[in-house]
């Protein structure tokens, strides 16, 4: 299972799903130099913080913790600031620290999605299941929250961890309807339903994400075990041989065998 993170922050990494702004006076008003130094100290935060988003992007993690705590140190109120050195936390497994600021995050930004799933996400991770579901559902709340049908998936995948099977197919469902083209959720709706027993169904959303036309082991092993169990042969075996074409060297082709998940 896998899940989906929000992108931290626009900062110098040329991120998709960037928010753009466009050219008006508020905006002109806001590339003048700082007046005061509130906004000098915020503007070395948002500098310190894409020096040290883009040096943990190369691999310099401690260039980026240096950075980023420099950051902290001009405003400790700088939310991404918080996000991304959490993030740089987990990545050196230093936990406890991940956790104080991915919930300075949401302390500072209680009401917007993306500190809220991202938080949901390191509960989950980190076993907090219970916990982690109220995060994720403040992150679909924000109605300015660009990516919902993300937060739900991820509610989903930690609902199955907690066998909350009923959850987490009224996640994934939620998300679909969110976002027909969310793969992930198609995926794990479709491995849901498999597990559930009701192949029948799962095979419209396995297809849903095939037709997506970014096939991944996993997906191609589903469609493969959900087929044979449908008793559609010739299907599996199309599967079967688009997963060994085309990745040949995964753990999923190595484990396929006529008996696998039947």
């Amino acid at each position: 299972m896998r899940f989906e993170r929000a992108l931290i922050f626009c900062l110098l990494l040329p991120l998709a799903g960037c928010i753009t702004t466009r050219t008006d006076s508020n905006s002109l008003s806001k590339n003048l130099p700082p007046t005061s130094k509130a906004d000098q100290a915020l503007e070395a935060a948002k500098a310190h913080t894409a020096l040290g988003q883009t040096y943990m992007a190369n691999g310099d993690l401690q260039g980026a913790l240096e950075k980023l705590t420099m950051a902290l140190k001009y405003d400790p109120n700088y939310a991404p600031a918080h996000t991304v050195i959490a993030v740089l936390y987990e990545k050196i497994n230093n936990l406890p620290e991940a956790e104080v600021h991915y919930r300075k995050a949401v302390e500072l930004e209680p009401a917007k999605g993306d500190p809220n799933n991202n938080l949901g996400v390191f509960l989950c991770h980190t076993g907090k299941v219970a916990e982690s579901n109220q995060y994720f559902r403040r992150a679909v709340a924000d109605p300015f929250y660009q990516t919902p049908d993300v937060a739900l998936t991820n509610a989903g995948v930690c609902q199955l961890r907690a066998n909350d099977v009923p959850g987490a197919e009224a996640s994934f469902r939620d998300a679909i309807a969110r976002n027909p083209n969310n793969a992930e959720a198609l995926f794990q709706l479709a491995n849901t339903l498999y597990i559930n027993n009701d192949a029948f169904r799962a095979r419209a959303f396995i297809q849903r994400f095939d037709a997506l036309g970014n096939p991944t082991p996993a997906a191609l092993k589903l469609g493969h075990d959900i087929e044979s169990r449908l008793g559609n042969q010739e299907a599996a075996q199309t599967y079967s041989t688009r997963l060994q074409s085309q990745f040949p060297d995964s753990e999923q082709a190595h484990a396929l065998n006529p008996t696998a998940r039947q």
